[in-house]
């Protein structure tokens, strides 16, 4: 389907994360390891926070393969970002067009999403009607990942992402049974509001698609002391990726099925994640 990464900690040239490492999320639009695709090849996008930008993040997204679009290498090798977003897209039936790359952007929040909705195309109006009328003007593409985006800003994604995703979960699970669709999501899903990283693993039907974050940069110094990309970097850098960048030892972690984790200063926590159902609706 798609693969993405989500970057927070000491501010770095994108270009490290994206193109530095052995198995690259670059490598990765070609030879994706845990992917249900080989290859993600129907765009890029990615998304960044600078310290002087004063009210949005900066997203640059394309239609062109990752692995030979120059402006991402461009782009890569002169931005400098203490947290960022990189997805690469495999489509599910919608089309190649530059509104439907990742990461998506609204106001100071970014999303992107790996997985499906089943039978999106039964669900699609049922799921677009209950998006806030003031919201709905501003969803560009055909996706049901930046649908499942609106829908999580209308059940209040700006002031309680955790509740938010889970509210948006119930929603597509009970837009589902009414259509007969058995398990109807899959996803993992990232969120950022410039501070913090949300970051989710959920399916209807478990099973959920691949998600690793790092261990500590304190335990992997300790690990691996003649590491040099280890040296420069802050005890609370963490990545959330898809599937991991390298081989090293000891240095990702699978997230747990059913798990939503926050990326944020201090300590960062894992929590069980349940589906919940939207407001008006009889509770899940």
């Amino acid at each position: 389907m798609c693969r993405w990464i989500a970057y927070s900690g000491t501010p770095v040239l994108l270009s490290r994360v994206l193109f530095d490492p052995a198995h690259s999320l670059i490598d990765q639009s070609l030879h994706s390891r845990l992917g249900v695709e080989t290859t993600n090849g129907d765009g890029f996008g990615i998304g960044w926070y600078a310290p002087d930008t004063v009210a949005t993040p900066g997203v640059v997204r394309d239609v062109d393969p990752a692995w030979n679009n120059r402006n991402l290498r461009e782009v890569a090798h002169h931005v400098r970002s203490g947290l960022f977003f990189a997805h690469i897209r495999a489509a599910t039936g919608t089309a190649v067009q530059q509104s439907n790359c990742h990461p998506f952007r609204h106001g100071r929040r970014l999303w992107m999403h790996n997985g499906m909705i089943k039978d999106f195309r039964l669900m699609r109006r049922d799921l677009a009607m209950a998006v806030e009328p003031a919201l709905y003007a501003d969803i560009e593409g055909s996706t049901d990942s930046e649908l499942m985006f609106y829908l999580a800003l209308t059940y209040g994604l700006e002031e309680d992402p955790p509740g938010a995703v889970a509210r948006m979960v119930g929603m597509i699970e009970s837009t589902g049974r009414a259509h007969g669709v058995q398990h109807p999501l899959q996803m993992t899903v990232a969120v950022a509001d410039g501070e913090r990283v949300w970051a989710f693993r959920y399916a209807s039907g478990g099973r959920a698609r691949s998600l690793y974050f790092s261990t500590r940069v304190e335990t992997l110094r300790a690990l691996h002391p003649d590491a040099e990309f280890l040296q420069d970097i802050s005890d609370e850098t963490r990545l959330v990726v898809s599937e991991p960048l390298g081989d090293l030892p000891g240095a990702w972690n699978e997230v747990p099925e059913g798990t939503y984790g926050v990326i944020q200063p201090g300590h960062d926590v894992l929590h069980t994640f349940r589906p919940d159902a939207p407001p008006g609706s009889a509770r899940l």
